[in-house]
């Protein structure tokens, strides 16, 4: 079964982190959500809008070796507290350097930035946090993939991201068939 990691903190995006969450377990995906913020057992983290989700760990439970993808949820104060958070810090090299996938949504590539991870990689992100991506190489589109880094640009993109995070892990013909129920608009197939 393919695992993925989604770290938490105050101030996230809620429509990127629920949608992403939701449909890659509908695709049979198991997604361990990590709150960042202290709690034994986790704390409840406030999303910008005032929702509150309950983290399934601590963010020091979260082990690299045992998962397939980090995704990073958007939100401009959650993504500053990620890219300020250590143990954030010590899980990126070990996603990237390994088989394994990053993806970041809306303000989250500028946690990557933080850590020296852009610099000649093509992505993207809300147009508001463009100038903080220094090095990188900028590309408008609305799901961008620059080899096992996966980036989107807001709110509005999370389906066509969370597809494409299911495309890459499971295959189209599992997109297709989580589609039939939800019944998105536009699937990004990659080539």
């Amino acid at each position: 079964m393919k695992r993925v990691v989604v770290p938490l903190a105050h101030g996230f995006e809620e429509i990127e982190t629920v949608t992403v969450v939701d449909i890659l377990r509908r695709a049979g995906i198991a997604v361990t959500i990590a709150g960042v913020e202290d709690g034994t057992p986790p704390a409840a983290v406030e999303g910008r809008t005032g929702i509150r989700l309950v983290p399934d760990v601590a963010m020091d439970e979260v082990v690299a070796a045992d998962f397939d993808m980090l995704v990073l949820p958007g939100g401009l104060k959650g993504a500053q507290t990620l890219a300020k958070d250590q143990r954030v810090a010590r899980l990126l090299p070990r996603f990237q350097e390994g088989e394994r996938y990053i993806a970041a949504i809306c303000a989250a590539p500028t946690v990557l930035a933080a850590h020296g991870m852009t610099a000649g990689r093509r992505l993207t992100s809300h147009p508001s946090v463009k100038d903080q991506l220094t090095g990188a190489v900028y590309d408008e589109g609305r799901v961008v993939i620059d080899g096992r880094l996966v980036t989107s640009r807001g709110p509005g993109t999370a389906m066509e991201f969370a597809m494409a995070l299911v495309q890459i892990l499971m295959g189209r013909k599992k997109v297709e068939e989580i589609n039939q129920g939800v019944l998105a608009p536009s699937i990004p197939f990659l080539e």
